[in-house]
């Protein structure tokens, strides 16, 4: 087996491996990024737990066919940068949702989330889901609205006699 063959079935598996570790997946079209926007989003992407990688298309093809992932040929034409999502899930997608370029073609082909594959405007939907800590503290909100209402009440029952 030649070394160059070797290399590649190195690579289909360590794809195979990051697709499979990965809570979400991000497929996006990186074609006129420019080398500082490629350098933060790379930064962006280790804060948040999460892996930004370029491989060769054909090489991630297989990876996908392998995995059982078929129909993604069509994605997977021109530019393609892949974001593996390790510790938050939708991490990727609020990054990916978030640069914004008049002079980059920078936009999501497709995802894979709960081991299926959805199309970039699911990926848009992700991301517009506030974060974990947001939540909470809506949810905490929600919960001492009613105390607080009736505390204001008990207190203006007082205050009257």
């Amino acid at each position: 087996m030649s070394a160059n063959l070797e290399a590649k079935q190195k690579l289909v598996e360590e794809i195979k491996e990051k697709l499979q570790k990965a809570k979400t997946v991000v497929f996006v079209d990186y074609r006129g990024l420019t080398v500082e926007q490629d350098t933060k989003l790379r930064v962006d992407f280790r804060k948040s737990g999460s892996e930004y990688k370029v491989y060769k298309n054909r090489l991630v093809l297989r990876a996908l066919n392998e995995l059982g992932y078929t129909g993604c040929e069509s994605y997977l034409e021109g530019t393609n940068a892949v974001a593996f999502g390790y510790e938050d899930e939708l991490a990727p997608a609020r990054i990916v949702a978030g640069v914004k370029s008049d002079k980059c073609a920078f936009n999501v082909k497709f995802g894979i989330y709960n081991n299926n594959i959805v199309d970039a405007n699911e990926i848009k939907k992700l991301a517009s889901i506030p974060t974990r800590e947001v939540l909470l503290a809506q949810l905490v909100g929600m919960l001492s609205s009613p105390m607080r209402g009736l505390a204001v009440c008990l207190k203006a029952i007082a205050d009257k006699n």
